[in-house]
């Protein structure tokens, strides 16, 4: 089997007799950017240069994927933020959103009520959708498709509702409104839910095999069980619901205890960062696909390889259906690592 029959053999819950290794979050690296003679800042906004970048961890390594975009920043950015893109930079870094859209969170609701709830889904699709960056991702996917597709999976992701708000309205306001304000809360995630959607229709039919739904800021491990459960979840299960399937939940921090609240966003698998005993989660949801959870810094890019090999097998004898870092490899891996990573995964 190819890397990606493996994978899709995996997300029909059919047993191809591995764990197969590959990630729905960015996988790029300095020696991967090096051997297409990129620069980091370069690919962000160049469609070519963006699925070579993608493709070519895989290329150096035989890394099971190549996902696209390659930064945060692409939804906030189309509807209206601006990004720092670290072009003055030596060293290759994410780009970052400026500075917040909004100084409260009613102020991108009243950006709704504007436009009336029965144009709001129009405006959506005609008037940001097509903005900022979201069509290079788009053309990304087409090529890396053309280039890669038949012998490794095509992914790409997105933020959750919840993320993609606090990349526009400013931390303490936001906070202060989840406490005093929720119901303006959940009138300013329904809208990003409805733009994701569009949004990751779009991926989906430009050739992804998979999307992934990056919910970092608004994880249960970040909010808190009860917040989670009351604010973000409905709006998770609304996006999953929209989505092209398979889709990934990708939730940050120690999420052990609150497993079956993930589960029941829908989504068809779910990924865990290193802060996870992955041996319990996988009690928590004995027939959940369950993907994780190796440290991207601490282990994948600064670990030895025999720590990464021993790694690789206690995530398997965890319980974990695909080995995957724990969130984006860090740029600064070494071929070195990421080889041992492809070889470890092989054996088990």
């Amino acid at each position: 089997m190819t890397s990606r029959e493996q994978i899709l053999t995996l997300f029909n819950k059919q047993n191809s007799g591995a764990a197969p290794l590959f990630s729905g979050l960015i996988s790029v690296t300095v020696p991967g950017l090096e051997s297409e003679g990129l620069q980091f800042h370069e690919t962000h906004r160049d469609s070519t240069k963006m699925a070579r970048a993608a493709a070519s961890t895989y290329r150096i390594s035989g890394f099971g994927s190549a996902v696209v975009p390659l930064d945060l920043c692409v939804e906030a950015e189309s509807l209206g933020a601006t990004v720092d893109f670290r072009e003055g930079n030596e060293k290759a870094e994410f780009p970052r959103v400026e500075e917040f859209m909004y100084d409260s969170v009613e102020g991108l609701t009243t950006e709704l009520d504007r436009r009336g709830d029965l144009n709001v889904s129009q405006w959506l699709r005609n008037s940001v959708v097509p903005k900022g960056r979201i069509p290079i991702v788009v053309e990304a996917i087409r090529l890396l498709k053309a280039d890669v597709g038949d012998e490794i999976a095509i992914g790409a992701w997105m933020p959750g509702p919840f993320t993609l708000l606090s990349l526009l309205v400013e931390t303490g306001a936001l906070y202060l409104s989840l406490r005093k304000l929720p119901e303006q809360v959940h009138v300013a995630l329904a809208l990003l839910t409805q733009f994701l959607g569009l949004v990751g229709e779009d991926y989906h039919a430009a050739g992804a095999d998979f999307l992934t739904i990056h919910e970092m800021g608004g994880s249960p491990g970040a909010l808190g069980p009860r917040l989670f459960e009351r604010i973000v979840l409905p709006h998770l299960q609304a996006l999953v619901s929209a989505l092209p399937r398979p889709v990934i939940l990708s939730a940050c921090g120690r999420t052990n205890g609150t497993m079956k609240l993930l589960a029941a966003s829908g989504a068809d698998a779910l990924s865990v960062d290193q802060t996870n005993d992955l041996a319990k989660s996988r009690e928590e949801v004995p027939d959940a696909l369950l993907f994780g959870n190796l440290d991207p810094v601490g282990l994948i890019s600064k670990g030895t390889p025999l720590q990464i090999t021993e790694a690789v097998v206690g995530a398997f004898r965890s319980g974990t259906d695909a080995i995957w870092p724990g969130c984006d490899l860090y740029l600064q891996t070494s071929l070195e690592n990421l080889s041992a990573l492809v070889v470890a995964s092989k054996s088990v």
